[in-house]
Formats: C-alpha cells, sequence, structure tokens
C-alpha cells in the first residue's frame, strides 16, 4: 500500500544540527499543546530528515528503501506524537521508529518469500548478494565499514557516525548494552584487520 507523502523539503540539501530536545511553552493544555507539539516533531523531523536518509541507506543500501523508510518514518511520528516523551532526544525516537519500520520490513520480506518468520539477530547480516553503493562510500575506510554485517554497521554508524552513547545505540536498537558493546568491538577489529591487510599488499 502506498505511504502516505509528507511534505518536507528535500533532505539531500538540508544542513544537520545539534540534536533537538522539545519543551512546550507553560500555559498551554489539551489541543493547544497537542498542536505545539505536532509543530515541533515536524519541525524537527525536517532537521534530521538528512540523518534519518543516510542511516536508512546504512541498514538497505537501496537509496529508493531508504527514501520509503524516511517517508513511513515521518507519518509515523506524526501519527504517534503523543508517544514523544518531551525534554528528550527527538532524534533517537525517530532513529528507533526508522530502526522497527526496517525490521518489520525484513520479517515481511522473509514471509513472502516463504521463509517464515525472521530472527532479527539473522536478518541483520548482510549476505554479500546486494551491490554495495560504492559513488556513496567512497573513501576506503566507508567501504570496509560497508562490507560489516549490518548488525555491527548499524552499531558503527550510530556510535561513531551520529554520536550516540552506547546507552542511547542500545535503546534504539532495542539490545542490551553489552551487545551494542561487543558489536562495536567486533566491529573494530574486523576493520583493523583490513588495515593491516591492506598494509601488507
Amino acid at each position: 500500500m502506498p505511504v502516505a507523502r509528507a511534505t518536507f523539503p528535500a533532505y539531500s540539501r538540508l544542513e544537520t544540527g545539534l540534536p533537538l530536545r522539545l519543551a512546550i511553552p507553560g500555559g498551554r493544555t489539551g489541543a493547544e499543546a497537542a498542536i505545539a507539539s505536532e509543530a515541533d516533531i515536524r519541525k524537527g523531523l525536517t532537521e534530521n530528515l538528512a540523518r534519518l536518509w543516510r542511516y536508512g541507506l546504512v541498514l538497505s543500501r537501496q537509496r529508493d528503501v531508504a527514501d520509503d523508510l524516511v517517508q513511513q518514518t515521518c507519518v509515523r511520528a506524526l501519527e504517534r506524537g503523543g508517544q514523544f516523551e518531551q525534554g528528550t532526544r527527538l532524534d533517537r525516537w525517530l532513529f528507533s521508529i526508522l530502526h522497527s519500520i526496517w525490521l518489520n520490513e525484513v520479517r515481511s520480506r522473509k514471509v513472502r518469500q516463504g521463509k517464515g518468520l525472521a530472527d532479527p539477530e539473522e536478518a541483520l547480516v548482510f549476505d554479500g548478494a546486494r551491490d554495495t553503493e560504492t559513488h556513496v562510500m567512497a573513501n576506503q575506510v566507508l567501504l570496509q565499514v560497508d562490507a560489516l554485517p549490518e548488525a555491527q554497521r548499524s552499531a558503527v554508524f550510530l556510535a561513531y557516525v551520529e554520536g550516540l552513547s552506547y546507552r542511547e545505540v542500545a535503546d534504539v536498537l532495542a539490545i542490551p548494552i553489552g551487545t551494542v558493546m561487543s558489536r562495536l568491538a567486533a566491529a573494530r577489529a574486523t576493520l583493523c584487520g583490513a588495515i593491516s591487510d591492506e598494509g601488507r599488499q
């Protein structure tokens, strides 16, 4: 079913800024507070679209899928604005929504292919079948990161590119903080090994 298109400026032209924390000014109640909250969420979505699209591309490796993930994230964030906790980080909430939509898509693909329900840990391992976006991941380090299993790639992106804390990464991915640390350690070991191999060539 087609996803409703939200009207936001093109994310490719956006400037990203500091993580946004929202607060409803005092004195607003009921419908006024809801309207203010939706306006703030729309503003936050606009400011974070580029970051959401990059994360969608990291997960899916496909530009059109990343576009769809961002659109669905926008729609769901607006539909569920009442679930956002005022004073917390909007970017982390949006990353969580996008990640949840992606996991649902992975499971749906498995069902459509007649393979039953997918275990997220198994579904998040890159099988090497899809081409990488080499024109996006231009330098060698990013190409090595791109070759990591998806579970590690997600953790690396959120922790080292977006600058989320280990706890925040764990919250976005809905996994224990120890699992985040293990994935990052495994990713670092893989990257160090790849760089060392290249140095010996």
